[in-house]
């Protein structure tokens, strides 16, 4: 049996999509546009992977930011990308996009001599080829000798290799030449030359999907069953008519009238962009059928993926994950408009990340309010104070730069360098929001949440330390619990991920460990689901797993929980870290002064150089991953030795002598 490593390889189009955000207006109003990934095989290819395929593109993107966008994007969601050309002579396609009304979706197409319309033959390798299940071609790649020829290449070996060929039709009278650059949204113009073109590729396929019009050009024909009549005496291939809110039909065999297809139920959505709808539904179409599942079944998969785009802004930020996928179908939505329905918005967001951590150690210098008082102590300004935090970066980078979960906490206002080389650096950035060392909580910024947010990068997660105690008076807590909403809103808008720190340890008071789980509960029944927890070092163990369990109750979509330092010694957390390593939920830890604290005293009083600094820094810094990773593998090994005893327990209660078995209990 042929051995595969991919389930689909996608062929063609990769751009990237401008997309205004002003609904409801022309292009020519548009005042601010979206950046998503674009081209309908780059779509697919990051769909189907969200939905658990193994996908990979072949494309050609250019030598520059935006080839490395599409890229990096792809990475991130889990696409191969290791047929991912750079073109070195070509700019990478663009598209600008809006969605005027019901009806209207204008767009202009960036394609002239573009990196992806530069593929040739000599990309299609062999062995690439063979490692996937199927190929996917798109019609669009067709229209240009070069690419023609590189997209025939690639059925041919496919076929030769025992692999399937699919066939989005996916026609764009535009890049066809067939339409002005002012008429990108045109979906058909027929054209005699286009079907006998599309025609002479058909016999290779072994699925073809598109919509009405599409079929009307590959069949060359005005009426539907015609049309595919027409293509069905060209070619063997599974046959798959998409008809909207109709669902679609599927004919395995003869086109005789549209009861001859299986029906694929469709979904009665509100349609508020149909751009990308049939990247949608093409990959919920090769999730359902290369995972061998019945017709009705993958085209619900289809038709449902389909709704979600219909129904979103954008097009690759559409598509659903499989867990979203599997909610819509099992319980549906209350909302036509499914971008309105906050439930399925959250499982999108959360299962759609561009990371999810199983481990992050976090140097914690985002701190202001300490550096202040320091600063003012040994007379020195906040230029001192920024030049300190560059000393921090650059330690906790040598230390830990090239492990996976590397991470840190810093701020904007004292530590500006040291955040933006954190930032290009692909390391987790938390950055805080909040007004240093205020009673009751405030904001940094002032001014609506949102718009502060939006000029922060998208790799940023924002970061709110809320002071909060059960027995506050009740105005204090309702103002941080609006807040918190506020916030909590605010991300969702501008696609940052955030984090919420509770610190009920107050004026040299103990914190409150056993109220934790409850200001948890408290914050998730008023809808608040922040990405990451960031909690207080306990020592009891009752206390993470209540926690654990309250994530695990209301939101288990969470990032986790990551252990904070309050100003405790290295061994004092190294004994918490013994005990919060064993709740699943926990993932590490972000602390601070621990670790800097003497250390800046010292280089701000002028006891120390640069060099000693750094140095003792980075000792510090290793010896707090060094307590947390003994601590995890403490806790595995615990585990695994008590499954061990556990199994050798139950096998000592086994007696050895045969039991009666009563007659109900008979075989």
């Amino acid at each position: 049996m042929k051995q595969t490593v991919l389930d689909v390889i996608c062929i063609g189009r990769a751009s990237v999509d401008l997309y205004g955000e002003q609904v409801g207006g022309r292009l020519e109003d548009m005042g601010s546009f979206a950046k998503y990934v674009g081209g309908s095989p780059a779509n697919t290819a990051i769909g189907t992977a969200r939905l658990g395929l193994k996908s990979a593109l072949l494309t050609r993107v250019g030598n520059e930011h935006m080839g490395r966008f599409i890229r990096e994007s792809m990475a991130a969601e889990g696409v191969d990308t290791q047929q991912i050309v750079t073109d070195p002579n070509r700019l990478t396609a663009l598209v600008i996009l809006g969605i005027q009304d019901e009806n209207h979706f204008p767009l202009i197409f960036y394609r002239e001599n573009c990196a992806d319309m530069a593929l040739c033959e000599d990309d299609v390798e062999t062995d690439f080829i063979a490692q996937a299940r199927a190929v996917l071609v798109s019609g669009t790649h067709l229209s240009t000798a070069s690419v023609a020829a590189a997209s025939h290449k690639a059925m041919k070996l496919a076929r030769a290799q025992g692999s399937s060929v699919v066939m989005d039709i996916d026609y764009r009278p535009n890049l066809w030449n067939l339409a002005g650059h002012g008429d990108g949204e045109s979906r058909f113009i027929a054209n005699q030359d286009v079907s006998l073109h599309l025609q002479k590729y058909l016999a290779d396929c072994d699925l073809i999907v598109g919509t009405e019009e599409e079929f009307h050009i590959a069949g060359a024909a005005n009426d539907t069953l015609s049309a595919l009549r027409k293509v069905r005496e060209l070619t063997d291939a599974i046959l798959i008519c998409k008809r909207g809110a109709m669902g679609c039909r599927v004919f395995e065999a003869a086109v005789d009238g549209w009861e001859s297809g299986i029906a694929g139920p469709g979904y009665q959505v509100e349609v508020f962009n149909v751009l990308g709808a049939g990247d949608a539904f093409m990959a919920g179409l090769l999730r359902g059928w290369l995972r061998g599942e019945d017709w009705q079944t993958t085209c619900s998969y289809a038709n449902a993926c389909g709704a979600f785009a219909v129904s979103r802004h954008g097009c690759a930020p559409a598509l659903p994950s499989e867990a979203e996928l599997q909610d819509f179908i099992k319980n549906g939505s209350d909302y036509t408009a499914l971008r309105f329905d906050p439930h399925l918005n959250h499982i999108h967001r959360a299962t759609n990340r561009r990371k999810d951590y199983s481990r992050v150690v976090a140097f914690a210098f985002d701190h202001r309010h300490q550096f202040d008082a320091w600063a003012h102590e040994y007379g020195r300004d906040s230029a001192d104070v920024g030049q300190f935090k560059q000393l921090v970066w650059k330690a906790a980078e040598a230390e830990a730069g090239g492990d996976p979960g590397f991470g840190v906490l810093v701020d904007d206002r004292l530590g500006r360098s040291a955040l933006q080389a954190a930032t290009w650096s692909g390391a987790w950035v938390g950055r805080p929001i909040e007004a240093a060392g205020q009673f009751p909580l405030a904001l940094e910024a002032e001014g609506d949440i949102t718009e502060h947010l939006a000029n922060w990068p998208r790799t940023q997660t924002v970061k709110i330390l809320c002071p909060y105690r059960l027995n506050d008076d009740s105005e204090i807590r309702t103002h941080h619990e609006l807040i918190i909403q506020s916030l909590g809103r605010a991300c969702r808008h501008t696609g940052h991920e955030w984090l919420l720190e509770i610190m009920t340890a107050r004026n040299r008071n103990e914190p409150e460990f056993d109220s934790v789980a409850t200001i948890m509960r408290r914050f998730y029944e008023l809808g608040i689901k922040p990405d990451w927890w960031k909690l207080e070092p306990g020592m009891n163990e009752a206390y993470w797993n209540a926690a654990g369990q309250a994530i695990d109750k209301h939101d288990p979509w969470c990032q986790g929980i990551i252990v904070s330092g309050l100003d405790g010694s290295i061994e004092s957390m190294s004994e918490s870290f013994k005990v919060a390593a064993g709740q699943p939920r926990v993932k590490g830890f972000a602390v601070g002064r621990t670790l800097f604290a003497q250390p800046a005293r010292d280089w701000l009083a002028g006891s120390i150089d640069d060099a000693t600094a750094v140095a003792t820094l980075r000792v510090n810094y290793r010896n707090m991953i060094e307590a947390w990773d003994m601590a995890k593998d403490m806790t595995g090994d615990m585990a695994r030795d008590m499954t061990k005893d556990m199994i050798c327990a139950a096998t000592r209660k086994i007696s050895p002598r045969p039991q009666k078995r009563s007659k109900s209990n008979s075989a």
